[in-house]
C-alpha cells in the first residue's frame, strides 16, 4: 500500500502531520513517525486545503483558446466553434484534455464535469493523468431528427471503453440543451440516465435568447420545461442558470438539482450574472465551473472563485452576497454531494484529495483569513502540489511528462490555425 506523510503542514490554522495510506487519509496528529514511501517536508510553510472542483467544462477546447474572442454566443458557436469543432481528431481532443488537466492540476483542481466530443479520448488522457471525472455521453441532433450519428458513435465507443475504467470516473448523459436536442431525445436520455443511476448534464437558461425561444414554444422557461419533462432531480446539473425566475429557482430547489455557475465564460459572452445570492438563500445546491476555454480562457478555479463572488455582489447590489467561504465551499465541495465523492475535507477515512498551498507567496499575506485569500488574492503561483486518491499528481510545481503536452498541443493549434487560415 502506497503511502505518504506530510510533516508540519498548516492544518485549520495549526500545525501538524499527515499520514495518507493508499488512498485515504489515514492519521491526522501532532507528530506523525513512521516509515512512509514518500515524504513531504512543509516546514510550516505549506497550508493543506480541500482541492478545487470543476462543475463544467469542455476540456479539449484548450485547443481553441484565443480562436474566436468577443462574439455573441450563437455567432460565436456557429460560425466559428462548432465548424472548428469539426476538424478535430480523436487524437487532438485526447492532448488537449491533457493539455486541460496539466492546467487544473497547476491551479489546485482534481475533479471535472466535462461535456465534450471523443470522449474515449478524454477518459484515456484522464486515466493517464490522474485526476477525477465525469464523462459525459453527448447528445445533439440533427434539425427535425434524431441524435447525430458521430454522436452515437462516440457514446457507444465511450461504453465500451469504459468498461474497466478506474472507479475516479463516472459516465454522465451530456444532452447539450433544450435548443439542440429535441424532446422525444430529451425523454430518452431521461430515461437512459435513471437506468443508468447517473448524473444528467445540461446547459440551461444560458441567455435571453434561449429563454425567450422555450416561451414561444412551449410557454414556460426552460427550466420549467425540463421540470414538465422529467428531468430535474437531485442528479442533474444545469450549467450555467444565468437568467432564473423565482419560480425557476423554486423549482430548482425543490427538486435537489445542482447549479454549475460559470461566472467568467457568462460575463465573456454577455450571457448575464447568474443570481448566487438569491439561489443559495432559497436552498438551491451551486457548484462552479470555468466553461471551455474558448469562452474563459483559462481552466483556473481560483480565478472563477473571485469571479463568482464579485458578480454575486455587483448582482444583487449587496456587499455581503457571495462571501468567500460560501464561494470555496461551492467550489470544492459540490462535486462530493453531486457525485458520491467521498472526499472535500482532510478528514481521517476521507479520499486522499488535496492541495498544499505556498504561504509565503505575497497573496498570502497578510493571513488573516486564508480562505479570503484563496478565493480574492490568490492564483495558480500559491499551488504547491496536488493530491488526489492518495497520488501526488504535482510535487512542489513539477508534473511529470509536462513539456510532451505542451509540444504536442503547440503542433495542433499551429494546424488548427493554418486549416482556418
Amino acid at each position: 500500500m502506497n503511502s505518504i506523510l506530510l510533516k508540519e503542514v498548516q492544518l485549520n490554522g495549526k500545525l501538524c502531520d499527515v499520514l495518507i495510506e493508499g488512498q485515504r487519509f489515514s492519521r491526522i496528529a501532532e507528530r506523525i513517525d513512521v516509515p512512509a514511501d514518500q515524504r513531504i517536508e512543509a516546514g510550516g510553510k505549506l497550508a493543506m486545503v480541500p482541492p478545487l472542483q470543476n462543475m463544467h467544462s469542455h476540456l479539449a477546447m484548450t485547443l481553441l483558446r484565443g480562436y474566436a474572442d468577443d462574439m455573441e454566443l450563437f455567432e460565436w458557436l456557429e460560425k466559428h466553434i462548432w465548424p472548428a469543432e469539426a476538424k478535430l481528431t480523436h487524437d487532438d481532443v485526447y492532448w488537449g484534455t491533457k493539455l486541460a488537466l496539466l492546467e487544473m492540476i497547476h491551479s489546485g483542481t482534481v475533479f471535472v464535469n466535462d461535456m465534450y466530443w471523443h470522449q474515449s479520448a478524454t477518459l484515456t488522457a484522464v486515466e493517464e493523468m490522474g485526476l477525477r471525472a465525469a464523462i459525459g455521453f453527448m447528445y445533439i441532433c440533427v434539425p427535425g431528427g434524431g441524435v447525430l450519428e458521430s454522436n452515437r458513435r462516440a457514446n457507444e465507443e465511450l461504453r465500451e471503453r469504459a468498461s474497466n475504467h478506474s472507479a475516479r470516473i463516472s459516465l454522465t448523459h451530456a444532452p447539450h440543451a433544450i435548443y439542440t436536442v429535441n424532446e422525444k431525445t430529451l425523454l430518452e436520455i431521461r430515461a437512459a440516465a435513471a437506468e443508468d443511476d447517473a448524473v444528467l448534464h445540461i446547459h440551461a437558461a444560458e441567455t435571453v435568447r434561449e429563454v425567450q425561444q422555450c416561451q414561444a414554444e412551449h410557454g414556460m422557461s426552460p427550466v420549467a420545461y425540463l421540470h414538465k419533462l422529467g428531468l430535474l432531480g437531485p442528479k442533474t446539473v444545469l450549467a450555467h442558470c444565468t437568467h432564473l425566475s423565482d419560480e425557476d429557482i423554486e423549482l430548482i430547489s425543490a427538486s435537489g438539482s445542482m447549479i454549475a455557475h460559470n461566472p467568467v465564460s457568462n460575463m465573456k459572452l454577455c450571457s448575464g450574472l447568474f443570481r448566487f445570492q438569491d439561489a443559495l438563500q432559497a436552498g438551491c445546491r451551486i457548484g462552479i465551473g470555468t466553461d471551455g476555454c474558448a469562452s474563459n480562457n483559462n481552466l483556473s478555479m481560483l480565478d472563477e472563485m473571485k469571479f463568482a463572488a464579485l458578480s454575486a455582489k455587483v448582482q444583487s447590489g449587496n456587499p455581503e452576497a457571495g462571501r468567500a467561504v460560501e464561494v470555496f465551499r461551492s467550489a470544492s465541495t459540490a462535486a462530493c454531494q453531486c457525485f458520491g465523492i467521498d472526499a472535500g475535507e482532510i478528514a481521517v477515512g476521507k479520499l486522499a484529495d488535496a492541495v498544499l498551498i505556498r504561504l509565503q507567496e505575497p497573496g498570502m499575506i497578510g493571513d488573516h483569513n486564508m480562505i479570503a485569500n484563496l478565493v480574492y488574492s490568490a492564483d495558480s503561483r500559491v499551488v504547491d502540489s496536488t493530491i488526489c486518491d492518495g497520488k501526488i499528481l504535482m510535487l512542489h510545481g513539477e508534473i511529470p511528462g509536462e513539456e510532451e503536452i505542451l509540444e504536442k498541443c503547440r503542433a495542433i493549434c499551429r494546424r488548427i490555425a493554418t486549416h482556418n487560415a
